[in-house]
């Protein structure tokens, strides 16, 4: 029984166990939600302190300011104020006298509950939240068009929280003071809508030369999508961009009942372009100073999202150099043109910090000029200006090339096709060094080297640059790409190989300061390495040959270190046909060139494609414009010479070598070369290609001597070096009577008559071959003649005796060829009398004639070394 007793005991306290309730996952939930409730509040009761702080810190609001765009002040690299932007008059209008279908374009795309809120859209703001939780702060606003209002009149247009308060606090307290209607009046008015036009009502009269209740849908929506983003939807500049936006703009109108499907359809269909007022008929006014670069400034505060900041009363701190900048514009609005209708651009670049010191925007540039050549251009061909960039430059980064590296010039096609790579001259020149081929900017060559990059390295190249030119292809190595780059970009891109190969895009503005005079906003300039400094200072060091012997020497400046490309571009055959243009027609001519202080580009054509060049007068005109430029902006400035890094050597090679080898002590001058090399990659072995030059002495040397005119023909054979073909000169010379050797002449011929030899001396000729410095041994042979004459010695011009002529019998005598000459030996000179020759006759001491030396004798078999007999 105990057992049993034991055991129910146990089993009822391990039901009492399981039936031991948990903890209900009810008050857990209740807990949390009383937590959150709390937090909330806590956060609410913050938030709503924070508030109230940020807006009592608001400022008050002025009517003045509501309704009247406050200009900013633009500041050069000195800190000089320059020009304020906006001050231009515009077109205030009225309420009244805005048409219904503007003002339904502008609140369907900028707020469609414009009459429903009261100031701040609490719908629109609930969307924007979700927005900047699920992709970031700041990514979507909710700003109503009364809280635009207050920030370009008040506030910065930076993106926090005390700005979002403030701004949402004086929207409030601006729909309690004003109506709708003078609220909308504000905002048409004060909008920027680009660059210094200010309002719908000015808008409207620089676009389209209209007053508002002229303008049709189309035109009316393309201005009513223009606040969003001023600069980068202005028709003039970009219509492609403008006519996106209009047709977003149309859309919305139908979406929120403003127009019908036909209506939205049919203003779709007019293109942008169509109806712009044209360029010719647009009412010029008195810009700024400066505008061509006012216009680079306003597209970097839009690039930096600051566009609207310049209705805040911003001051902008600029890179502008005004003594460049006025240099810049009085030569691009000189006589130097050739024609009336040319255009050019010129972007001047600090090279080692990338800041833009001055632009030219193009001939005459003011504030009514849609178009800046300098920035807005990118799709006119660079020429030759970008074998630096896509061809030299990425073979010497990727390939370790030397400036010296062998490429042959000649006729070759492009890849896969018949179509025949020419060089602009029609010639092809054969083997030559990579820097003679830059230099003299040959097509062939250039495009070699691409092929030998690479298309894929190539374009990684150039993109370090921020540069997209497209797809790159072989016709891309002389320019034939389907995009450009504008002249700053290429400036830009230029000032990198000046600057060890560090590269900063280009920029105008080193920061902006808001209304309060404290809150600044500094603007960060990305600088990056593209290429390593040896690649940066060889092609520097090929590209100042081209302003001293290549095809830029009217760019050229005595005195300053000044690197450079030339380019000119062409037209396709289809272009040529269907423009009916002449064989020297060319569309673009550019000039990039650089020192160590500033990088200047500069293009010239005409506006119209169509419109060609022809003359040299324009082909040269960019060099001439640079020259101009820059000798007068480097005037009076130290500017250092590019200096070589360490990671560069020097080698003398021989050219045409491959692998290239040095050149040796024997290598012709004129295939010698001093190249650069990155270091490691420089050539260890000596060329022998060109041995030490041996000449052969001249062979078979006979004197014939003729009595009757008393002159001695010499002649000799010459056997060339083996395997070498050399231009050999033969100097002859005299020795008389054991006197001093002295040159009688120098010949190409292989014989020299002497003439008027003097009877009774001893004649010694020697012949030496002689080629450049390199001279052979010399052959002799020795004439003596009988008897006195008081003559001087005289010498015809050289000849090639026959080799069997024989002239007069010069001895006269008997004596035979076997050593056994007559003569008695009488003891004078004359020889007199005809023995029977044991050989010592003739002497005037009776001793023994000295033995001839080999090869002496005359073709008739006499000896040369008798004294003659008697006549």
């Amino acid at each position: 029984m105990s057992e049993q007793k034991t055991t129910r005991e146990q089993r009822r306290k391990q039901v009492q166990r399981k039936k031991q309730p948990k903890k209900p996952i009810k008050l857990w939930v209740k807990r949390i939600f009383i937590s959150l409730i709390l937090l909330g509040v806590i956060v609410a009761i913050a938030g709503g302190s924070l508030f109230a702080y940020y807006a009592s810190t608001a400022p008050e609001l002025d009517e003045q300011l509501l309704k009247d765009p406050i200009s900013p002040k633009l500041l050069d690299a000195n800190g000089e104020e320059f020009a304020t932007v906006g001050s231009e008059s515009r077109e205030y209008v009225t309420y009244d006298e805005i048409p219904q279908m503007m003002e339904d374009a502008i609140l369907s795309t900028e707020d469609a509950r414009f009459y429903e809120h009261g100031g701040v859209d609490f719908l629109r703001l609930g969307k924007a939240v979700l927005a900047n939780f699920t992709s970031g702060f700041g990514s979507q606003g909710a700003s109503t068009l009364t809280q635009q209002v207050i920030k370009n009149s008040f506030l910065t247009n930076e993106k926090t929280l005390k700005r979002k308060a403030q701004e949402a606090y004086l929207a409030v307290q601006l729909e309690r003071k004003y109506e709708k209607e003078e609220i909308f009046e504000m905002y048409f008015n004060k909008v920027l809508m680009s660059g210094r036009i200010y309002g719908f009502g000015t808008a409207s009269q620089y676009f389209y030369g209209k007053e508002l209740k002229d303008l049709t849908l189309d035109q009316m929506a393309v201005l009513a999508g223009m606040p969003q983003s001023p600069n980068n939807y202005n028709p003039f500049k970009n219509p492609d961009l403008a006519e996106k936006r209009k047709d977003i703009v149309l859309h919305l109108m139908n979406l929120h009942g403003k127009i019908t499907d036909e209506e939205m359809k049919a203003a779709q269909a007019i293109p942008v372009e169509d109806s712009l007022l044209p360029e010719d008929q647009r009412v010029a006014k008195q810009g700024s100073k400066y505008d061509a670069f006012i216009d680079i400034v306003l597209d970097e505060l839009e690039k930096n999202g600051d566009g609207e900041a310049i209705s805040e009363g911003i001051t902008i701190h600029t890179t502008l150099d005004p003594n460049a900048q006025e240099q810049v514009e009085k030569t691009l609005n000189s006589d130097m043109f050739p024609t009336e209708d040319i255009q050019s651009a010129v972007a001047v670049i600090d090279t080692k910090t990338g800041a833009i010191a001055a632009v030219g925007g193009g001939r005459n540039y003011g504030a009514d000029r849609g178009f800046n050549f300098a920035q807005d251009m990118k799709t006119r061909s660079p020429g030759s200006t970008i074998k630096p960039l896509i061809d030299y430059g990425p073979a010497v980064e990727f390939l370790d090339w030397s400036s010296g590296h062998t490429i042959v010039d000649n006729q070759i096609t492009y890849t896969g096709t018949e179509q025949v790579v020419r060089n602009f001259d029609g010639k092809y020149k054969g083997s030559m060094t990579m820097r003679e081929a830059l230099y003299n900017s040959r097509n062939v060559p250039a495009v070699k080297t691409l092929q030998e990059v690479g298309t894929k390295n190539a374009k990684e190249f150039i993109n370090r640059f921020g540069i997209d030119i497209g797809n790159v292809t072989e016709s891309s190595a002389i320019g034939g790409t389907s995009k450009s780059m504008s002249p700053i970009q290429m400036a830009g891109a230029y000032a990198a190989f000046g600057n060890n190969g560090i590269h900063t895009e280009p920029y105008a503005i080193n920061k902006i300061v808001y209304r309060d005079g404290k809150t600044e906003k500094k603007y960060d300039h990305k600088t990056k390495p593209v290429m390593k400094d040896s690649t940066a200072y060889i092609v520097t060091d090929v590209l100042r040959d081209v302003l001293t012997k290549g095809t830029a020497k009217r760019a050229a400046i005595s005195g300053l270190d000044v690197a450079g490309k030339s380019g000119t571009s062409n037209y396709s055959s289809q272009q040529m046909d269907e423009w009916n243009l002449p064989d020297s027609a060319f569309p673009d001519v550019w000039f990039a060139g650089y020192t160590t202080n500033y990088s200047i580009t500069v293009w010239s054509g005409y506006p119209e494609l169509k419109t060609p060049m022809t003359t040299n007068e324009e082909r040269y005109l960019p060099q001439t414009i640079f020259k101009e430029v820059m000798s007068s902006i480097s005037n009076g400035k130290s500017t250092e010479r590019f200096s070589k890094p360490n990671s560069v050597v020097e080698a003398t090679i021989e050219k045409g070598t491959s692998p290239l080898q040095l050149a040796s002590e024997f290598t012709p001058d004129e295939l010698k070369a001093t190249e650069l090399f990155v270091k490691g990659t420089e050539p260890t072995v000596v060329s022998e290609h060109f041995k030490q030059l041996e000449l052969n002495t001249p062979s078979n040397l006979t004197v014939d001597f003729d009595e009757i005119t008393s002159s001695a023909t010499l002649s000799w054979d010459f056997e060339q070096p083996k395997d070498q073909e050399v231009d050999v000169q033969f100097e002859v010379s005299v020795a008389i009577d054991n006197g001093p050797s002295e040159v009688l002449q120098s010949t190409n011929q292989k014989g020299l008559i002497v003439q008027s030899l003097i009877p009774g001396s001893t004649y010694v000729f020697s012949v030496v071959a002689v080629s450049d410095e390199v001279r052979s041994e010399p052959a002799s042979i020795s004439l003596t003649l009988e008897g006195v004459v008081e003559e001087d010695l005289e010498i015809m011009e050289p000849i090639d005796p026959a080799p069997d002529e024989n002239p007069a019998d010069g001895n006269n005598g008997n004596g035979n060829n076997n050593g056994t000459e007559t003569g008695n030996g009488n003891g004078n000179n004359n020889g007199n009398g005809n023995g029977n020759g044991d050989g010592n006759g003739g002497n005037p001491d009776g001793g023994e004639n000295e033995t001839p030396p080999e090869g002496t004798t005359n073709p008739d078999g006499s000896s040369n070394e008798n004294t003659s007999p008697n006549p």
